[in-house]
């Protein structure tokens, strides 16, 4: 019997209990057919990992993720996954909550404000209290929460995790990256190890230490990588690994063969380069840092004999970091990366493995708005319509059923990046992606089936669909109450014709 039925049948029995109805013999479940718990949640995010940063969805990348490949080869594996936002904090948010982060009108990374040709539109920054968080959901089921890593949420501790439905919290407060790859941490919520201790490690220590001493109890853990968001750091005997490893397989080191001039669609137009190669040591060295704490949690699992009863999640907040900060990945075929609103900057690994489900790929277009739903109905517990109203349940997709229909994806990022990406909007419906530039209102459209690296523009070739597109996205835009750029200097932008 698959963990499906096993869920369903618990819950019948449940059900069966509360109401005091007897069952007869023939009515009971069998308790063999039931589990001793429900299922523990593992949900694994990590920072600016592009897509094809590891095995599963690159066999040719630089990079080794010999764990995340394990979960991918047990689990489904969805090539189409999506952040919510092509930087950090939205994407989290969309996570935490169920819908596009624009409904609480959280459109960029927190603490951004980059200004260019015109002043972004404003944006809130914190996950309000009136907010019935994943979190709040399952520590109200009766679960044990705790949650390990980057929060970036919220500017003071009243928004940190603890006050958003974990139990406990190692390592979450205001900041997106850390002070300090080693302790001391200069961190509020993580206590210092021995100096020198690598905070990837320590934090891994903590979540396994979290799951021996709550193996009792069903857990929901969320393990939130710091990885690899920059600063660019990992332990020097790792880095040297990948040095030799590029030396070895003879990988280009000059910028004319690591980066390609990347065309501009906005009015600054401010030049950038994008990486096109996969080389660097202290990247490569990171993502292996990750993979291996990963691993140790698995590890930990197994040994407990709690790896079958528990679902675990794997996706990143957004794409890999390709044309800034060291440019140090390359998304490609994928065009861009964080920052843009091409594939690049918004498609993640996406993992989902749930004990006696299929192993699988699919191509359906999952965001992470969804994670919500999804390990609601896993673990059995009531969905929250009203709370993630812009997610959707996976099951089907998981079981191998069938495909989940919604209206299409959206994204709306009306800000400058630092990564050189300009203010847009984005509609995802079937094979077509529009996407519209904030600045000016130009419309592009692009077929993901056909052109998957988003290089041949057919807004002028098919002008009905690209109309037809915006004017969706526009609606949209309009019943999610969003805000657009702001005039400066006498100059202003595009805003859709309802505002007008």
């Amino acid at each position: 019997m698959s963990q499906y039925d096993f869920i369903k049948c618990s819950l019948i029995v449940s059900c069966l209990m509360l109401s005091g109805y007897a069952a007869t013999d023939t009515e009971a479940v069998s308790a063999n057919d039931r589990p001793a718990v429900h299922p523990n949640i593992i949900v694994f995010l990590a920072d600016d990992l592009g897509v094809m940063d590891i095995g599963a969805n690159n066999p040719n990348t630089f990079y080794e993720t010999p764990n995340v490949d394990r979960l991918a080869a047990e689990g489904t594996r969805f090539t189409q996954g999506y952040a919510a936002c092509c930087v950090c904090s939205p994407t989290r948010l969309s996570m935490m909550t169920g819908q596009y982060p624009v409904r609480r009108g959280c459109t960029d990374w927190f603490g951004g404000k980059r200004v260019e040709r015109f002043n972004p539109a404003p944006h809130h920054e914190q996950l309000d209290h009136d907010e019935f968080t994943l979190g709040e959901a399952f520590q109200e089921a009766g679960y044990k929460t705790a949650f390990f890593g980057k929060w970036h949420l919220g500017p003071t501790p009243e928004f940190w995790p603890e006050n958003h439905g974990f139990d406990l919290n190692f390592g979450g407060f205001s900041r997106g990256s850390p002070n300090s790859w080693v302790s001391p941490y200069k961190n509020p919520r993580l206590e210092d190890g021995p100096e020198g201790e690598f905070l990837t490690e320590r934090l891994a220590r903590e979540a396994v230490n979290f799951i021996r001493q709550t193996k009792s109890s069903p857990f929901f853990l969320y393990f939130s990588f710091y990885q690899v968001h920059v600063p660019l750091w990992a332990p020097e005997a790792i880095v040297q690994k990948y040095r030799n490893k590029a030396k070895q397989l003879g990988l280009p080191t000059t910028n004319a063969e690591l980066f390609e001039q990347e065309e501009q669609y906005h009015l600054s137009n401010n030049p950038r380069q994008v990486r096109v190669r996969q080389t660097h040591a202290v990247y490569a060295a990171m993502v292996e840092s990750m993979d291996t704490a990963v691993g140790s949690i698995i590890d930990a699992l197994r040994e407990e004999g709690l790896f079958e009863n528990t679902i675990i999640c794997f996706l990143s907040d957004n794409g890999g970091l390709s044309t800034a900060e060291g440019a140090a990945t390359s998304n490609l075929p994928f065009r861009g990366g964080k920052g843009w609103q091409y594939e690049g900057g918004i498609r993640i690994p996406y993992i989902i493995r749930v004990p006696g489900g299929k192993a699988q790929v699919s191509s359906c277009p999952a965001m992470t708005t969804d994670i919500y739903p999804t390990l609601l109905e896993l673990a059995g517990l009531p969905s929250r319509p009203q709370q993630h109203l812009d997610g959707v349940s996976l099951v089907p997709i998981l079981e191998g059923r069938e495909t989940v229909g919604r209206d299409g994806l959206y994204w709306h990022y009306p800000h400058y990046s630092n990564q050189g990406g300009y203010p847009g909007g984005v509609l995802r419906d079937g094979d077509w992606k529009m996407i519209r530039n904030y600045e000016n209102g130009r419309v592009f459209l692009y077929n993901l089936k056909n052109d998957p690296s988003e290089r041949n523009d057919l807004a002028e070739k098919e002008p009905r669909r690209a109309s037809d597109l915006a004017a969706r996205h526009d609606r949209w835009l309009q019943s999610v109450g969003a805000k657009f750029l702001q005039e400066k200097d006498g100059l202003k932008p595009w805003t859709p014709d309802y505002l007008r």
